[in-house]
């Protein structure tokens, strides 16, 4: 088993979703260049793009459609100005035309060239997706990938990761590994040994910056999210929250700059109180975010993108465990350990709930403030379980098939409880512990395999159909 970089599991997207519109967007794309390498863009006389399963039970509300647009369009999720994305979609759809790879125009009908089929499921994955090409000659070029969460896609035969994927010095595929290492090269921390191992991608002063522009990312999409108000999209009329939550807490304290918000919140109270309220602002500010097709940190997916945002936050705004040195640690180590459950179960909601995105995430993010707090690297892991542990069996119902009930609430109750095993950690004794992470890492995997379809991410089940509304 080869190694993946933590950059991969905490990176830059955009929302809602990163199995449901990353994914796509990222085989759009695939696709485009399989196209190039046969007859070329110039060649193509039509495109067709079929969804099936959790993609299609769930696209419209997840921006599946959107993302199979825009993607084949040639339009990249990591620049494209987000505020362009629903006139682009709105074009393509009143003219019945896309311009495929941004090089040639040809027709597409939405419901014709691109179908949202909640029948039928493909067997390699609940996320399958088939793309066809017709070209001028009457040849067909045709390629089915799967969407097998955090943006990652899969064909039958290889996926994204795979050219990803390397061997490092000292690999690290379970917690046990990790904890081996640390103690072969008498090393304190988790992050020193991610360190070692990320020189494999890059030098160590690349892999600090690119944590600290991820951590810059962080406070960009908060404080976005904090100034916004209004009705999210997708017909639930969702009311954004975070920036009536943030006005409150400040109260009649005024800001023009994000450094200045950020000067106010270090100023606040620190009851628990209010801290619990700012932790729950941050997480809802992104969340309100991702709901939007805001660009965001996937961290490990979009629907979970709140957790860690919140929880670093809160360790820069309301601990003495801050700064650069500090910031660049805890992403090692939440994004080393999203990486073991990466490789040995999942972290996308369609195989296994929420459990694999929000509780995931939850131990990343417990890890990492573990590490920060001074906690050992035994302590790191312990947390990460526990706070795992007490996401076991959650499904991932969202209404209407849309990324914000329950899910954006869900981000603040997994940042607090990724706060509260970190702190429950650094008071414990792991020897004495009966649970390893490596073990509740296997039941999650065991119980995602056991939930039924209808709690994976389909809108089939539990919130999704208790709760009576009309399909958006």
């Amino acid at each position: 088993m080869e190694s993946i970089s933590v950059f991969e599991i905490i990176k830059v997207g955009i929302g809602p979703s990163s199995s449901h519109t990353m994914g796509p967007w990222n085989a759009s794309g695939l696709f485009l260049d399989q196209i190039r390498r046969s007859q070329g863009i110039a060649e193509v006389k039509e495109v067709f793009v079929e969804f099936f399963g959790s993609l299609a039970k769930t696209g419209i509300g997840h921006g599946t459609d959107i993302a199979g647009m825009l993607g084949l369009s040639g339009e990249d999720f990591k620049t494209i100005d987000t505020t362009t994305v629903d006139e682009k979609t709105e074009k393509i759809k009143s003219s019945g035309q896309l311009n495929l790879g941004g090089e040639k125009i040809i027709p597409f009908i939405y419901g014709k060239h691109l179908i949202l089929n909640k029948e039928q499921t493909l067997e390699f994955h609940p996320n399958g997706m088939i793309f066809k090409a017709v070209f001028n000659n009457g040849e067909i070029l045709e390629q089915d990938y799967y969407s097998i969460g955090g943006g990652f896609v899969a064909t039958k035969e290889d996926n994204t990761m795979s050219d990803l994927c390397i061997r490092t010095l000292y690999p690290c595929h379970k917690g046990e590994d990790i904890l081996k290492n640390v103690n072969k090269l008498n090393l304190d921390k988790i992050s020193d040994l991610v360190l070692l191992n990320e020189e494999s991608w890059r030098p160590e002063e690349e892999t600090r910056r690119e944590a600290l522009y991820i951590w810059e990312q962080i406070r960009e999409c908060i404080y976005k999210g904090v100034n916004k108000e209004g009705v999210l999209p997708g017909g639930l009329n969702v009311t954004r929250r975070a920036a009536s939550l943030n006005s409150r807490l400040l109260g009649d304290k005024t800001y023009n700059t994000q450094e200045e918000w950020y000067q106010l919140v270090q100023e606040a109270d620190e009851t628990f109180t209010t801290i619990n309220k700012w932790v729950s602002c941050f997480a809802l500010a992104v969340n309100e975010e991702n709901a939007s097709f805001g660009r965001i940190i996937t961290a490990p997916t979009n629907g979970a993108s709140g957790v860690i945002p919140a929880v670093l936050m809160y360790s820069q705004a309301f601990t003495p465990y801050k700064g650069d040195d500090k910031i660049v640690r805890f992403l090692l180590v939440a994004g080393e350990v999203g990486t073991l459950f990466k490789k040995n179960a999942t972290i996308s909601a369609a195989m296994g709930g929420c459990q694999a995105e929000v509780g995931v995430s939850s131990a990343m993010a417990a890890a990492g403030l573990t590490e920060i707090m001074g906690g050992t690297p035994a302590q790191a892991l312990m947390a990460a379980e526990i706070a795992m542990e007490h996401h076991l069996g959650m499904t991932c119902d969202p209404i209407a098939g849309l990324v914000q009930i329950p899910c954006i609430e869900r981000n603040s109750m997994g940042a607090i409880k990724a706060i509260t095993a970190a702190n429950i950690a650094i008071e414990s004794d792991p020897a004495k512990a009966r649970v390893s992470l490596d073990e509740v890492i296997q039941s999650m995997w065991e119980t995602a395999q056991s939930m039924s379809s209808r709690f994976k991410e389909t809108s089939e089940g539990g919130l999704a159909i208790a709760v009576n509304v009309a399909e958006c």
